[in-house]
Order: C-alpha cells, then structure tokens, then sequence
C-alpha cells in the first residue's frame, strides 16, 4: 500500500482463528470473504448516509433522483421504469415520489407519449442535489481507495463483480 500501514491481522482474522481452534474441520475461506463485506457494507452505507445528508437527501431520495439524473435529458421516467432501478414495491414508490414532489424535487406529468402513464421529472433543483451528493460520496470513497495500489483496485473490483454476478446480485443501486 502506498503510504499507509495496515495491520497484520483484523478482526475477521481473529473469528477464523477461533473457528478453527474450536472446528478444525472447517474451511472458513467463506467468513473470511464475507464478513468483510458485511463490515465494510456497514461502513460504506453510514458513509453513504452521511453524504446524502450533507447534500440534503435521505437514501431512498437519492436512489430515486439518480435514477433519474443517469437517464440523461430530460430526466423523466415513468413510475415502472424507477420500480426497475429502485426494487421496491409500487407503494413504496409511490410514497418516495409523493415526497420529492412536496420537495420541488421532481414534479409528475402526463406522459406525452402514453396517455394512461405518468412521467417523473427532475427540477433544476433536484439535479443540484443529487449532483451534489454524488460528488460527495465519490469523493469520500476515491479517498478510501487512494492508498491502495492501482492494480489491487482492478483486481478487487473484477473479484466484487464476478462474485455478484455468480450471486445474481446485479440490481441496480444507483
């Protein structure tokens, strides 16, 4: 690592040791995988909540306005097309439009093109927001990778996304 010590062992380390005192017939290559995602998922998403406070939103505000913001001009998607990105349930997103319409964060229109659908579209104030986030968390996280050597970066990336692919873990996030 560049410039940054890291310890010989961590906490995973010490629960496989102990599992391995205790059960020497265990391969527990799984927990050493695993619990370290869950742990950093932990620490990833307070940072993530700490961003999007920054900026304003709560999470579920920002998965919608990102959605929306990546679909490029005019930011407008229709309440199935955010159910797609967004896995949650029809009245969930209901409610998470419903909230960023009180916000002037989005407004809901007339599908020009479906008379019986509606559009979300974002307001010039929404993008700024979630513009802001994203700069938030990008910066936060490029801060996490910075003293990590660029090849272990590639390497850990491709590892992540053969794994959720084998998981089918491939919805998307944001």
């Amino acid at each position: 690592m560049k410039g940054m010590s890291t310890p010989e062992n961590d906490a995973v380390d010490a629960i496989v040791r102990e599992w391995s005192t205790v059960r020497s017939d265990l391969d527990a290559t799984p927990l050493e995988i695993f619990s370290r995602v869950k742990r950093i998922a932990k620490q990833l998403d307070q940072m993530r909540r700490r961003a999007f406070a920054q900026a304003g939103l709560e999470p579920s505000e920002f998965d919608v306005l990102s959605a929306l913001r990546r679909s490029g001009e005019p930011f407008a998607l229709t309440p199935k097309q955010l159910l797609a990105t967004n896995l949650v349930s029809s009245g969930t997103m209901t409610n998470r439009i419903d909230r960023l319409v009180r916000r002037g964060l989005v407004t809901r229109r007339n599908d020009p093109a479906d008379g019986r659908s509606i559009l979300v579209r974002m307001t010039p104030h929404g993008i700024a927001l979630v513009d802001e986030a994203i700069d938030l968390l990008l910066a936060d996280e490029e801060r996490l990778l910075a003293d990590l050597p660029s090849e272990d970066v590639a390497a850990l990336s491709r590892g992540l996304r053969t794994l959720a692919i084998h998981m089918g873990a491939t919805d998307s996030e944001f």
